[in-house]
């Protein structure tokens, strides 16, 4: 069973920087896109980055220059290093990956449990 475990969130003050980390794991045969996503209260989630396994990104319009996405292949791991942080960045992240897992011909969306970045003005 696949499961992904994000790591790194936590409180820092504006103007602040924190790197996420996601390990994916669990019978995973290979991964395609890796992404995170966020989610502030009475939100709905959003896209903030996506990164193919070739490495090509995508960044939500808000972020642009301020988030880096990055990836391990070897590692099936994916990273967000996150600078010049706002309050409006507030939000719970969330890393998805679509993969093909050894017991599947076909690829699917998996989710972290979340990890809850906080910035304070």
């Amino acid at each position: 069973q696949v499961q992904l475990v994000e790591s790194g969130g936590g409180l820092v003050q504006a103007g602040g920087s924190l790197r996420l980390s996601c390990v994916a794991s669990g019978g995973i045969f290979s991964i395609n896109t890796m992404g995170w996503y966020r989610q502030a209260p009475g939100k709905q989630r959003e896209l903030v980055a996506t990164i193919t396994r070739s490495s090509s990104t995508y960044y939500a319009d808000s972020v642009k220059g301020r988030f880096t996405i990055s990836r391990d292949n070897a590692k099936d791991t994916v990273y967000l290093q996150m600078s010049c942080l706002k309050p409006e960045d507030t939000a719970v992240y969330y890393c998805n990956a679509n993969a093909y897992t050894t017991h599947s011909s076909f690829a699917r969306d998996y989710w972290g449990q979340g990890t809850q970045v906080t910035v304070s003005s």
